[in-house]
């Protein structure tokens, strides 16, 4: 199943999450819910000057937007190439509303620097 064919959430399942979301990202949120509760997304990472590296991020899937889920993402389908992270499920569906908003941008599936900086525990 690709981006573009996700539906909206249930009213009831974004009522949960609207205080965490504010200004532009309350648009996206219905289609950021319907993506994580898809518990799957493939996508390329994007590198400057060359090609784009493939991906597999899975994740379990919860009610509740303090909900930890821990997050799993694999490169090239090498096992050596993986990572993961736990997270409250609501920070996860901000990361996924980065990736809305850059697929509707640039077409390309990818998530933002700022997710890869905390996978790799590079916060600033």
């Amino acid at each position: 199943m690709s981006i573009q064919q996700l539906q909206p959430a249930s009213q009831q399942d974004i009522r949960v999450y609207l205080p965490y979301f504010q200004g532009n990202k309350r648009n996206i949120l219905p289609l950021a819910i319907s993506l994580f509760k898809k518990g799957v997304l493939e996508g390329q990472r994007k590198i400057e000057g060359g090609d784009g590296i493939p991906f597999i991020t899975t994740w379990n899937v919860s009610t509740l937007p303090a909900d930890l889920i821990r997050c799993r993402i694999q490169f090239e389908g090498n096992a050596e190439l993986s990572y993961e992270i736990l997270m409250q499920s609501s920070e996860f569906i901000d990361f996924l509303i980065d990736v809305l908003l850059n697929f509707q941008r640039t077409r390309i599936t990818d998530f933002s620097k700022a997710f890869y900086r905390k996978l790799l525990r590079q916060e600033e």
